[in-house]
């Protein structure tokens, strides 16, 4: 049976460019300015990651994140940037799904017993291990028109 308007491997790739264009939100709608000259975001996480009931959220984030919270605010802010390209052009598709999987994952980890809606994250990692596992970047991508991961 032929699926509706497109074949398997069409909806495939709706789902990541989906998900691209998910993740090129993130990165549009965050106030740049207040990232990276006041480092709202990093604040905002380092006082969850302080609260956080999981000692290994604290120590991590108090090794890797704070002692550079300038620098985070630019690999958080272009990396959502670079997975949004890269899933919606299809360039280095499966690098973007595993990437964007870690950084949903990381996400989830940090804020799992804060406020934050959590579905998000989690629809996004499924998401993305479901275009890893389907070979998503096969449809409609520059990897296919390119010849790589094949």
């Amino acid at each position: 049976m032929r699926a509706i308007w497109l074949s398997g491997p069409e909806w495939l790739a709706v789902l990541r460019i989906g998900l691209g264009l998910w993740w090129l939100e993130s990165w549009r709608h965050k106030d740049k300015k207040a990232w990276f000259a006041r480092g709202t975001g990093i604040a905002w996480a380092a006082d969850v990651a302080e609260r956080h009931r999981w000692p290994f959220v604290r120590t991590g984030f108090a090794a890797v994140v704070a002692p550079r919270p300038r620098l985070m605010a630019y690999v958080v802010v272009y990396a959502e940037l670079a997975l949004g390209l890269g899933l919606i052009t299809g360039l280095l598709t499966p690098v973007a799904l595993v990437g964007g999987l870690l950084l949903n994952l990381l996400y989830l980890v940090l804020m799992i017993h804060d406020w934050a809606e959590q579905g998000q994250n989690t629809m996004m990692a499924l998401i993305s291990v479901v275009a890893f596992f389907a070979v998503s970047w096969q449809t409609w991508s520059l990897d296919d028109a390119f010849g790589l991961f094949r």
